[in-house]
């Protein structure tokens, strides 16, 4: 089970999940609010309903110990559904997570804190913006085909909206509600990290695998916060020897 992060969506797993599938049943989604999943006014997008939510879709699918791969806010998602709501999991691997406080980069913050004045932005400027956000997440630089899929969901009037409402719902007291329980984790758990990642420092991988007992660490050197895009047959190979450990 892949899980994406924000901005993001199943895209960035493409490569990752044909890679896998040869040997496993791979599954994908968009969290509600993400890609093409439905997007509107006053939809709970926030992390304590995207937990409950993946909990309750690995009961609709009948998935009953999968081994889970979780990127970015996707992290703090399926530790969440472990945690609070009884998910149970064969192994766990978080790619570049949020997962520790503090979290959320100054623009991130910022645009928190002034969501309905950035969702006035002229649609030219929003895309802009949200084009420049995505492409900082690779340290190599994404192909501009892949920044199109990246943005093309944030964009147009349903698209721009949805892009601040997402932003305007993260809070941190939804990582701060679980952070203290990772020692609670019984199944293997692999940390995996870009070492050029700018979104949130290399350094908290260690910090997060010494909360969590016997977490393998495993570092992708040059691959920023983007790992997928930036190096996807390096982590392919960092996942396949985890599933076969």
């Amino acid at each position: 089970m892949l899980l994406h992060g924000t901005p993001f969506s199943s895209f960035v797993w493409r490569a990752v999940a044909q890679a896998l599938a040869r040997r496993h049943r791979v599954f994908v989604w968009d969290m509600p609010g993400y890609g093409t999943s439905e997007k509107f006014d006053g939809q709970d997008v926030s992390l304590a309903a995207q937990g409950a939510l993946f909990a309750e879709l690995l009961q609709e699918w009948r998935l009953t110990e999968p081994t889970v791969v979780a990127h970015d806010f996707g992290g703090v998602v399926a530790l969440r559904a472990r945690l609070l709501h009884q998910a149970r999991y064969r192994r766990l691997a978080l790619v570049d997570p949020v997962a520790l406080r503090p979290w959320g980069s100054p623009f991130f913050r910022l645009v928190a804190e002034h969501a309905e004045v950035f969702e006035q932005l002229p649609p030219a400027l929003h895309e802009a913006l949200v084009r420049e956000y995505i492409s900082s997440a690779s340290a190599r630089g994404l192909l501009p085909q892949v920044a199109d899929q990246l943005a093309a969901p944030w964009v147009g009037e349903v698209g721009q909206p949805a892009f601040y409402r997402q932003i305007a719902q993260a809070d941190q007291r939804f990582t701060d509600e679980v952070q203290d329980r990772y020692g609670e984790l019984e199944m293997p758990v692999l940390v995996c990290w870009g070492t050029a990642d700018t979104w949130i420092p290399v350094a908290k991988a260690d910090e997060l695998a010494t909360r969590i007992p016997g977490a393998q660490v495993r570092l992708i050197e040059g691959a920023g916060h983007l790992v997928q895009e930036d190096a996807p047959a390096e982590l392919t190979a960092v996942l396949v020897e985890f599933l076969r450990d």
